[in-house]
């Protein structure tokens, strides 16, 4: 948890990482970083899941404190904590696609290599 102000910072990166570390709560926090605020319906109808399990992932979320959340009557609307989440989404975006290419540029190089093939006993 980041409550804890003994906890070396690599040690609450990893919590932060951790909290990130399912793709329905990335989808959430997309969802999040393209709106003011979304109800939980609307994150329901995004997400294709069961209430209960949305419901467990933001709380993950609230509890890494990467979204908070504001009670108006009957509904409960998310918002991103930090605009910083949407930039880190954003980088991470960014270095995957950094990642793919430079993967896509090595197998078209290896496509150029002679092909070895082992003897035939």
């Amino acid at each position: 948890m980041l409550s804890d102000p003994n906890r070396p910072l690599y040690e609450v990166k990893a919590g932060l990482f951790k909290g990130l570390a399912h793709p329905i709560r990335i989808r959430i926090l997309e969802v999040l970083s393209g709106t003011p605020e979304a109800t939980v319906s609307d994150l329901l109808r995004v997400v294709e899941l069961e209430p209960s399990h949305v419901s467990q992932h933001l709380a993950v979320l609230r509890r890494n404190r990467l979204v908070v959340s504001e009670r108006r009557g009957s509904l409960v609307f998310y918002r991103l904590a930090y605009p910083q989440v949407a930039d880190l989404l954003h980088v991470a975006r960014e270095l995957l696609g950094e990642i793919l290419h430079t993967t896509q540029q090595q197998l078209v190089e290896s496509e150029h290599l002679p092909h070895i093939t082992s003897p035939r006993p």
